[in-house]
């Protein structure tokens, strides 16, 4: 196996493990490189083995698919043609210099990050996924305030609920699946709260009509929410979250046609959890580090799942949201493409077809979700100036206002300088999007020098390469 070219592959959610099997399956060697301990990413995130969960399948949707998938893996790593890394946290993707155009992926080992591995690849697949789009409202900091996708992953990662009685709010098609399945684990959903208006999706029909599976599935979802009694307000929003040390109830109201909260329909409604999300963001943090292009707040691909720098392919979420069935099409697309660029290989015409027509209609039903499931337009006219919309440095809305009114801010990276939002631990990966709607300026894309925090002993080491370190892996040149 020494002999095959090298891919290293980063994320092991859908887009990753397809590209991987993909990639394995003509004559690549791959390195599947992912921080948690075992494969499947947010979508396929599986209880750890000694919880013993009986039926794991009843936690997720499509349950068939990650079974092939799980199945081809375990395959090429028995071959030696996948080596799986687990609990390695990326913070940087080194392109060497000349012609060669080699790669150096860096990552930290383990829980605690402490250690730090480097592995060689000639060639890098990005399938770094995306993260939940919060939006600040007062009191949102109070305990018991948890992510929609955060409550999930505690469901199928720990099979641990986050309460007893939960309002589900927000937007976006995320917010079914995680009320049904608080609900189908014991927890009373008081409600889902859905900002979008129903009406929305009749303009929509065409690319709707398109993917009748996707449909089933949001259907099914809203006859669990049905049969479990879930009240469903469409057009509303959560106005604000009451407590003291804790959540004890949310406050939500309509909204008029513009997305403002029509005066005289708030109404309270008791929980201890409100689980909370506004869609979701692509990961761009390694792309940005290895100078991808970035169309908006996503990498650039080509019909190959090529990115604009040599050697480097992007797929999944990271190219922009559009669900796990876009992410397993663009997965394998550019695994395949990988393959083929490496080993000098032509792909099946008939294959490659099939596999874009799936894609194009797939980004085709994403774009229409999108459209749908919007924010409120004017969801910031319900901050209070004491809403604290920075956690890491506690930097309040009116701090931000007063930088844009008085100090002159006119964009994101301004009212982090004067303001200091952003600046912490998460560098601005939480508030960002509230602090740009806050100051009324666009949300762009960060270029980090790294994607992740790193200990200052391993920044202290110059250009590690992958011979120096400790921890070797046999995609490092060694015997395999």
């Amino acid at each position: 196996m020494t002999d095959r070219p090298r891919l290293a592959v980063i994320g092991a959610g859908p887009a990753g493990l397809a590209a991987t099997v993909a990639a394995a399956a003509h004559g690549v060697r791959v390195t599947l490189i992912d921080a948690a301990a075992q494969a499947g990413g947010q979508f396929y995130r599986q209880p750890a083995a000694a919880l013993r969960a009986g039926r794991p399948q009843a936690l997720h949707h499509d349950w068939r698919t990650w079974q092939r998938l799980r199945r081809a893996l375990d395959a090429h790593v028995r071959a030696g043609a996948v080596a799986h890394l687990t609990d390695h946290h990326v913070w940087f993707v080194e392109r060497e210099s000349g012609e060669s155009g080699r790669f150096t992926v860096h990552a930290l080992l383990g829980p605690e990050e402490a250690d730090a591995v480097a592995v060689g690849a000639d060639a890098v697949l990005l399938a770094t996924g995306g993260y939940e789009k919060v939006l600040p409202f007062p009191c949102w900091t109070l305990p018991g305030v948890v992510t929609a996708g955060g409550a999930q992953a505690m469901l199928k990662g720990t099979l641990v609920v986050p309460g007893r009685t939960a309002v589900v709010a927000g937007t976006g098609p995320l917010l079914l699946p995680v009320a049904a399945g608080l609900a189908a684990a014991g927890v009373q959903v008081a409600a889902l709260v859905e900002s979008a208006a129903p009406r929305a999706f009749l303009r929509r029909t065409r690319a709707l009509a398109a993917q009748p599976g996707k449909v089933a599935e949001g259907a099914g979802y809203a006859a669990q929410l049905l049969r479990h009694r879930v009240r469903t307000p469409a057009r509303h929003t959560v106005v604000e979250a009451h407590g003291i040390d804790r959540l004890e109830a949310v406050t939500v109201a309509a909204l008029d046609g513009e997305g403002r909260v029509r005066v005289g329909t708030e109404r309270r409604i008791p929980c201890d959890t409100l689980a909370v999300g506004h869609g979701m963001l692509p990961h761009t943090d390694l792309a940005g580090t290895l100078g991808c292009r970035l169309d908006g707040l996503r990498v650039h691909v080509d019909d190959e799942q090529r990115t604009d720098v040599p050697g480097v392919w992007a797929a999944g979420e990271a190219t922009g949201i559009g669900g796990s069935a876009l992410a397993l099409a663009e997965g394998h697309i550019a695994g395949r493409s990988a393959a083929a660029r490496l080993t000098g290989s032509t792909p099946d015409p008939q294959e490659w077809a099939a596999a874009a027509k799936s894609r194009t209609g797939l980004r085709e039903f994403a774009a229409a979700i999108e459209s749908v499931y919007a924010p409120p337009a004017h969801w910031s006219e319900q901050v209070t100036d004491d809403t604290v919309v920075c956690r890491c440095e506690e930097v309040t809305a009116g701090t931000v206002r007063e930088a844009v009114a008085q100090l002159g801010a006119g964009d994101l990276r301004t009212v982090k300088l004067l303001t200091r939002a952003g600046m912490g631990w998460c560098q601005g990966r939480i508030c960002a999007p509230g602090v740009a709607g806050l100051a009324g300026c666009e949300l762009t894309a960060a270029r980090r020098p790294f994607a992740r925090p790193v200990p200052l002993g391993v920044l202290a080491e110059d250009h590690p390469q992958p011979t120096s370190r400790a921890h070797t892996h046999p995609t490092d040149g060694g015997p395999s």
